[in-house]
């Protein structure tokens, strides 16, 4: 089946994946009464308070919760004994599907979502609950009603926070599916449409379709949920349809759900592509007897008959720990070859290794510390932060600026930023509210000015350091930065390939001030230049101070360059994606802000190289911690991130700041806040909303939520 990327092209989404993107759900919390997304018009997510009436009762909508499969979820309650249950939408937007296509399916989903036992008994075979399906025949959504015991951490969410599973953990998630997959497999299930079935078969077991609940004791149980059934009545007609499944697809895809718990990943992280279990250096060999086992269940070899075949074989296999499960097969003739290495050889090789190892072992030991000596001072989370003073506080920050945009994201389920810091700790009453500044283009520095002129202004939030005055204090936060960006094809003279990825602070001034006026002079073909230029004043006063280095004359040419080119970074990158659909191949190069440039993929970020320094690309690839380049498939599953080392070499990052007077009554206010931003939750969030955090940041760290 194709990925979810590619379902909605009829939708121009700056994010290529309308279901994912964050702007249905901005669109909603902004707009009242908003049904489509104002951007590319695909279905915006439901509002709060929104009410879902079905059969056997009306549910009202609290928060959205995230997207699982091919839907989006929800916290909701029973109006009529307000009980909590989880909504699961799903969508038949009307340019994907038409109206003969939605209503078919609609009747479909009422029929089949949801199964139960056909002699009414209440057994628990950990398939999540579902008590309503309902299909609403005035628009293209259809919802699934789950009781709010459903556990709502995937195997693929455990897998990013935990990482890879014991031998035994795998055995015991391949113990309880395994068990619901023979009931599945051999019961009568009632439908809800009173239909009697002997057997169902899955079909769409994944990471992502398996839930897990950990107990207090460690424990764990998995769920099944996200069937086939009605989950595939979602994927558009224009995408191959999956065949009808089989049980032995059902063995399989849970064969490689473990292969990935066990590995820890699921992607090579060489390529970038998906594990594949036949190459066998992926393979951990702490368990001989699981990987045989697995290679069976995948089909590799010998596959099983059946769950149940497979669940007994697997109750069978000798304890991990066992000396034969850990012992490889070894021939009498290897046996006897074994011991004809020299004795010389082995005394040389064990000094080596004490020497060598110990020094190596406690380097390594000291590197990793070093990195993180910084993020280890740091306070935990907000409330750590005792100090806090009780009050309203008010603090400015410029239109249109980084700040404006990072605090309507949502760093957390549900929460936006701007919701989490403005009463960051529960149980003091302080809170921090921002107005924003509106200013012309020569004018960047009026939220500072606010702070140094009106009292009502405990702060201002900037980057501006060079118009921060004797009189004020000011605390970083964290880093922003410039990204530089041109069109990607995937045909010959593609730019980022021509440019090698990267390009000149020299000749970037050269372009926008009309020096540079074809892509031909930079190497690549005949292909006139289109620069454009952000509207964001804060942007522009940046890049006027790093690039065009203030001169006037550059600040002159620059405006007459970039007359007719001025839009807001979403509108140009979805100018590059609707011409790239057109066919055209657009010479566009265009600037942003960190948080709005550097999780989309119609854009190629450029490398920028600064005089003789080399080239610095600040993205890097998550899986295998490497730069982007030309090569990488940016639209791909795989995400990207800011590394904090790289990052402050980058000749277009400059810190975020929080400046405050020095000999006010306003100076507690400002420090407090800035001192919230810095402890580890604050950074975490912060690295979430597109900005780069002060210092290196352990791996799969986990912010915590606010208590």
């Amino acid at each position: 089946m194709s990925s979810v990327e590619s379902f909605y092209r009829q939708y121009s989404c700056s994010y290529n994946n309308p279901l994912t993107c964050d702007r249905p759900l901005q669109t909603a919390q902004f707009v009242k009464g908003a049904k489509f997304c104002l951007e590319c018009g695909f279905p915006a997510t439901l509002a709060h308070l929104a009410e879902i009436k079905g059969n056997r009762g009306i549910y009202q909508v609290n928060s959205f919760l995230g997207v699982r499969g091919l839907g989006r979820l929800y916290s909701g309650i029973q109006l009529q004994d307000q009980r909590a249950v989880v909504i699961k939408e799903y969508l038949l937007p009307e340019r994907s599907f038409n109206h003969d296509e939605s209503s078919k399916r609609k009747e479909t989903f009422k029929r089949v979502a949801g199964v139960n036992l056909a002699d009414g008994r209440n057994q628990n075979f950990r398939l999540v609950n579902y008590p309503e399906a309902i299909a609403d025949e005035k628009t293209e959504r259809c919802y699934l009603i789950t009781n709010d015991v459903e556990p709502s951490q995937t195997l693929s969410k455990y897998l990013i926070t935990q990482g890879a599973m014991t031998a035994s953990a795998v055995r015991e998630v391949l113990n309880q599916v395994l068990q619901t997959l023979e009931f599945l497999h051999t019961q009568k299930l009632l439908l809800p449409s009173n239909q009697v079935q002997k057997g169902l078969v899955h079909g769409n077991i994944s990471l992502d379709s398996i839930l897990i609940k950990i107990e207090k004791n460690q424990s764990f149980y998995v769920y099944l949920c996200d069937f086939a059934l009605w989950e595939n009545l979602f994927i558009p007609p224009s995408i191959p349809q999956p065949a009808p499944p089989k049980p032995e697809q059902d063995l399989k895809s849970l064969g490689l759900v473990a292969f990935y718990l066990w590995v820890g990943r699921t992607t090579n992280s060489a390529n970038g592509q998906p594990l594949d279990p036949k190459d066998a250096q992926h393979w951990p060999n702490t368990d001989n007897d699981l990987k045989h086992f697995l290679y069976r269940l995948l089909g590799l070899e010998n596959p099983f008959e059946s769950a149940e075949v497979a669940r007994l074989t697997l109750s069978q296999l000798p304890l991990e720990g066992d000396a034969n499960s850990l012992k490889p097969s070894v021939s009498p003739e290897q046996e006897k070859n074994r011991f004809r290495i020299p004795l010389i050889f082995l005394a040389f090789l064990a000094l080596l290794l004490l020497g060598g190892g110990i020094w190596f072992l406690f380097g390594m030991l000291s590197k990793s510390q070093d990195d993180y000596t910084d993020w280890n001072k740091l306070l935990t989370q907000f409330s750590d932060v005792t100090s806090m003073t009780r009050g309203k506080f008010i603090y400015t920050v410029e239109k249109n600026s980084t700040w404006t945009f990072v605090v309507e994201q949502s760093p957390e389920s549900g929460n936006r930023f701007k919701e989490l810091l403005t009463k960051p700790i529960p149980n003091v009453e302080a809170t921090f509210n921002y107005e924003e500044v509106t200013t012309d283009r020569q004018n960047s520095s009026s939220p500072i000015e606010k702070v140094r002129t009106d009292n009502k202004y405990s702060f201002a939030i900037t980057s501006l350091e060079d118009k921060v005055t004797d009189d004020l204090n000011k605390k970083p936060i964290a880093y922003d930065g410039l990204l530089v960006f041109v069109t990607s094809t995937k045909k010959d003279g593609n730019l980022p390939t021509v440019l090698e990825g990267k390009i000149s602070l020299e000749n970037l001034q050269k372009i926008y001030t009309g020096k540079i006026k074809n892509w031909q002079e930079l190497g690549g073909s005949n292909l006139p230049i289109t620069p454009y230029s952000p509207t964001e004043p804060e942007a522009i006063s940046l890049f006027k101070k790093i690039v065009l280095k203030n001169n006037p004359q550059n600040i002159a040419d620059f405006e007459t360059t970039v007359t007719n080119n001025k839009k807001e970074t979403k509108d140009t990158l979805r100018q590059i994606s609707s011409e790239l659909r057109a066919g055209k191949n657009p010479g566009i190069i265009s600037f942003g802000i960190l948080s709005k440039t550097w999780d989309q993929c119609n854009g190629y970020p450029l490398a920028i190289v600064d005089g003789k320094n080399p080239a610095i690309q600040p993205l890097f690839h998550k899986p295998d911690r490497r730069r982007v380049t030309p090569e990488d498939n940016l639209c791909g599953k795989s995400r990207t991130y800011f590394d904090v080392k790289a990052f402050k070499s980058y000749a277009l990052s400059y810190p975020l700041f929080v400046v405050y007077p020095k000999n006010d009554s306003r100076l507690e206010a400002g420090s407090l806040f800035a001192d919230v931003l810095t402890t580890r939750q604050g950074q975490c969030l912060l690295s979430k909303v597109g900005l780069v955090p002060l210092q290196s940041m352990p791996e799969n760290y986990v912010c915590k939520s606010l208590p």
